[in-house]
């Protein structure tokens, strides 16, 4: 039976405009954000499909590009539903850590990064320019490379840093192997880049290590010069 024909009570887009979307189950949020099915398959019964196969949201907005090829029903249309759904979401939590002070909201500002670059299939590294009030100015992914590993270069860095006007700079970057745990190699990256940013009277707050279920700060862990 189509979920048009179903009791209101029982219909996802029905029980949330009721109450809140806090209320609905994890396959009813997909369905809402699906909008429709197929002929044979209601957009619940493909919201439970997909979290059957993925596990949880999380995963399937991770392999969100594989579905058209994997599951039957979605095609290109609901890929782009679902990502506009997460880069909403995205913003949300970068917006909430703006113009505010980050060291008062560093779990804020780990949160969003986990978010956005903890499930990435390749490595990222990202500058968090700051501003003399500590006020998030900017967030840049500046280099991209592999799982293995991504270039960076001090030039560049020390470049937007001042193209930014920035005063003090977090570094971060993602370990697509899940594990948070900074290489030796991570360790000297941050210090030739504290060296060449104190010419420039820029200051190296953090560099974070991002993975998808862990971030780990080497200024915690007093691992910066």
């Amino acid at each position: 039976m189509p979920i048009n024909q179903w009791p209101r009570t029982e219909r996802p887009r029905e029980k949330l405009l009721a109450g809140t979307a806090a209320e609905l189950s994890d396959a009813e949020v997909l369905a809402v954000i699906l909008q429709n099915g197929t002929v044979n398959k209601s957009a619940l019964a493909l919201g439970r499909e997909l979290l059957a196969q993925y596990g949880s949201i999380k995963g399937v907005l991770r392999h969100s590009r594989e579905l058209p090829s994997a599951v039957k029903g979605v095609g290109p249309a609901k890929v782009a539903l679902l990502e506009a759904a997460h880069e909403m979401m995205l913003r949300h939590l970068c917006e909430g850590i703006k113009h505010k002070d980050v060291l008062h909201s560093s779990e804020a500002a780990k949160r969003y990064l986990q978010a956005r670059y903890g499930g990435r299939p390749y490595e990222a590294f990202i500058c968090v320019y700051l501003n003399n009030q500590q006020h998030i100015v900017k967030i840049e992914e500046l280099f991209r490379g592999t799982i293995d590993g991504a270039p960076v270069y001090p030039r560049e860095v020390v470049k937007r840093c001042l193209h930014y006007n920035a005063a003090a700079v977090i570094f971060a970057h993602n370990h697509p192997s899940g594990v948070a745990e900074p290489s030796q190699a991570d360790i000297g990256m941050t210090r030739r880049l504290q060296a060449a940013l104190q010419t420039v009277d820029i200051r190296v707050l953090d560099h974070l290590v991002v993975a998808e279920a862990q971030v780990v700060s080497l200024a915690e862990r007093n691992l910066l010069d």
